[in-house]
C-alpha cells in the first residue's frame, strides 16, 4: 500500500545509492506499480518529477536515480487505493503553497473519511481525488496561522494534533516538507537510518529498508523531524515527547 522515501543531510549528496532500490520498490520487488513521484530541493526550490507509471521499468526514474543531487527529497511509489486508478493527479507528492513556502507531502495508507471533513477557505484546495492530497490540505489549513506567527514548537503541535485526529481515520504514514525540515509521521510501519561519516550527516527515512544497515523502526504514531541531516524534534511514540529546538 504505497511506500514512502525522505532523505535530509547537511551537504548535497548524491543519491543513487538510495533510490536506486527504491525505484524497484515500485512494482518490481514490491507490488506498487500504479506510479512515482520524486522532489527535491535546489537552492530553496523545489522540482518535481513524477509519472503514473510502473517505477520499475520507467526510464525517467532510472535517469532521476541515477542523477539526483540534493540535501533535500521526498520520493514515494504508489499501489492506487483510493481512487483505485493510476493518474497524474493522483500521484505523489503533491506541491502547494502555504505560508510563503512550497509545502510537499507524501502518503502511505488510507483515510478516505477525510475527503468529507470541511476544508476552511482557499489556502489549499485538492488538484486530484486522493484522500492524500486532502488529508495534505487539512494539514496547511490548520497550521498556517501557527506557522505564520509562531516558532516551531507552536505550529509543530499543532500539526502533532491535527495528525492524530487524521490517524484515527485509518492509517496515516506520511512525509512533510517546507524545503527546510524534513518532517516524518510513522502511525504503524516507517525506518530511519542516520549516518555520520566523511559525507557529513544523513538521514534517511523510507517506508521498508533499503539497504544492510543499522536501521530503526518508528515507534508506532511518532513524528520526528529533522533538518540538515540531524534529528531536532521528536514527538509521541512509545517516548516522552521531546520539545522542538
Amino acid at each position: 500500500m504505497c511506500e514512502l522515501f525522505g532523505y535530509s543531510s547537511e551537504r548535497e549528496q548524491s543519491l543513487g545509492r538510495w533510490l536506486t532500490p527504491f525505484r524497484q520498490r515500485g512494482g518490481g520487488t514490491a507490488d506498487n506499480p500504479d506510479g512515482w513521484g520524486v522532489a527535491s530541493w535546489h537552492e530553496g526550490v523545489a522540482r518535481l518529477a513524477k509519472s503514473s507509471e510502473p517505477g520499475f521499468r520507467s526510464e525517467q526514474f532510472a535517469r532521476v536515480a541515477g542523477e539526483l543531487s540534493t540535501r533535500l527529497a521526498i520520493a514515494h511509489v504508489r499501489k492506487a487505493r483510493h481512487p483505485p486508478v493510476p493518474g497524474m493527479l493522483n500521484t505523489h507528492p503533491f506541491i502547494h503553497a502555504c505560508c510563503n513556502r512550497e509545502w510537499v507531502f507524501a502518503h502511505n495508507g488510507m483515510v478516505p473519511e477525510v475527503i468529507a471533513w470541511q476544508t476552511t477557505g482557499p489556502l489549499c484546495l485538492p488538484d486530484g481525488e486522493t484522500d492524500s492530497e486532502y488529508a495534505f490540505c487539512h494539514l496547511l489549513t490548520g497550521i498556517a496561522e501557527a506557522y505564520g506567527q509562531a516558532q516551531r514548537p507552536a505550529w509543530l503541535a499543532r500539526l502533532a494534533q491535527l495528525t492524530e485526529k487524521i490517524a484515527a481515520l485509518g492509517k496515516f504514514n506520511f512525509l512533510l516538507s517546507d524545503g527546510q525540515e524534513l518532517i516524518a509521521y510513522g502511525h504503524d510501519r516507517l525506518h530511519g537510518l542516520e549516518l555520520d561519516d566523511e559525507s557529513g550527516r544523513q538521514v534517511i527515512i523510507a517506508t521498508e529498508p533499503l539497504s544492510d544497515g543499522p536501521w530503526q523502526p518508528f515507534a508506532a504514531r511518532e513524528l520526528r523531524v529533522y533538518r540538515d541531516g540531524r534529528q531536532i524534534a521528536r514527538l509521541g511514540g512509545a517516548a516522552a515527547d521531546s520539545p522542538a529546538r
